[in-house]
């Protein structure tokens, strides 16, 4: 993919081209399709979910999300959100969930953003540059050296390493800028948001997933996720229940099927795979499942 908007079918080539970088997982065995989530969640004690698509597209609500998770709560379900939306504090997105509807506690809302957070409270101390949108700042980044990658050639070069968490704002200059530094010196890239593209209302935008992969590309660097479909994001969700559950009674529900649903294979989750909302939307859904080689264990239009 280019800067330009993608469509869902350039996303999915793209994500095609990246899969030797991503987790290894069994096929499966085959899917079964359902009219909605509501029909396939008795044999499972825990449900995680995406976000953008699958609960909301940008800024807006999907119909009938928020009554459905209350149908689920009222049925005994634990419901968590598992989402590589990093770009916002945590703080700005219970608020943003609470806007569109929706009652989450904060334990059940697990991001990459989290995910990236705890790894670099464990990581020796680096002067990190981050892509990230200036509108919050560097709000949870307080403890580690860090400033914002903007339009400096010297922000760059300074860095001891790079965190791709959040695209807003992110330019073809200021890659390109990255892309010199790290032509220049060998550093540490650290993906918060793993995701290619996200669906948004005018459609699909440009994540850092796609960044950190040109540059994985060009022999720049080799870099290390934080969401999904990477184990730590789903760690850190199942160290939040107690006692955990068994793998096969928790289900994923997502829109990706290289995130979400090979995510959820690679540990042993079940899956269902959203198709309404997402980068999907509009297109052969068996065709993509035979050409990404990942099997949901379910298809439902919405949730």
């Amino acid at each position: 993919m280019t800067g330009a908007p993608p469509s869902g079918r350039t996303a999915f080539d793209a994500y095609v081209a990246v899969r030797h970088r991503l987790p290894e997982a069994p096929l499966g065995g085959g899917f079964g399709h359902a009219p909605d989530l509501g029909a396939i969640a008795d044999p499972f004690d825990v449900i995680l979910f995406d976000a953008y698509g699958v609960l909301n597209v940008g800024e807006t609500p999907i119909l009938g999300a928020a009554a459905r998770i209350a149908e689920l709560r009222d049925r005994g379900k634990r419901i968590m959100v598992v989402s590589n939306s990093a770009g916002y504090p945590k703080r700005a997105m219970m608020q943003r969930f609470e806007r569109l509807g929706f009652d989450f506690a904060p334990d059940e809302v697990v991001t990459s953003r989290e995910a990236l957070l705890a790894h670099l409270a464990q990581a020796p101390p680096r002067l990190w540059g981050v892509m990230l949108g200036v509108g919050h700042g560097l709000r949870e980044f307080e403890e580690i050296d860090a400033h914002l990658l903007l339009d400096d050639a010297a922000g760059y070069d300074q860095a001891d390493g790079f965190l791709l968490v959040g695209s807003d704002g992110w330019t073809v200059e200021r890659q390109r800028l990255l892309t010199a530094s790290l032509q220049a010196r060998t550093r540490p890239v650290l993906v918060g948001n793993p995701d290619l593209v996200a669906p948004r209302e005018t459609g699909l935008s440009l994540e850092p997933g796609h960044f950190a992969h040109a540059l994985a590309d060009a022999g720049l660097c080799a870099p290390e996720f934080f969401g999904k479909p990477f184990g730590a994001i789903f760690d850190l969700a199942l160290s939040r229940l107690d006692p955990p559950p068994a793998p096969n009674r928790v289900l994923m529900v997502g829109d990706t099927l290289h995130t979400d649903i090979l995510g959820a294979r690679a540990m042993g989750f079940a899956s269902a795979l959203v198709t309404e909302h997402g980068p999907l939307a509009g297109e052969d859904v068996i065709a993509a499942i035979d050409r990404a080689g990942i099997m949901p264990d379910f298809v439902i239009p919405h949730i």
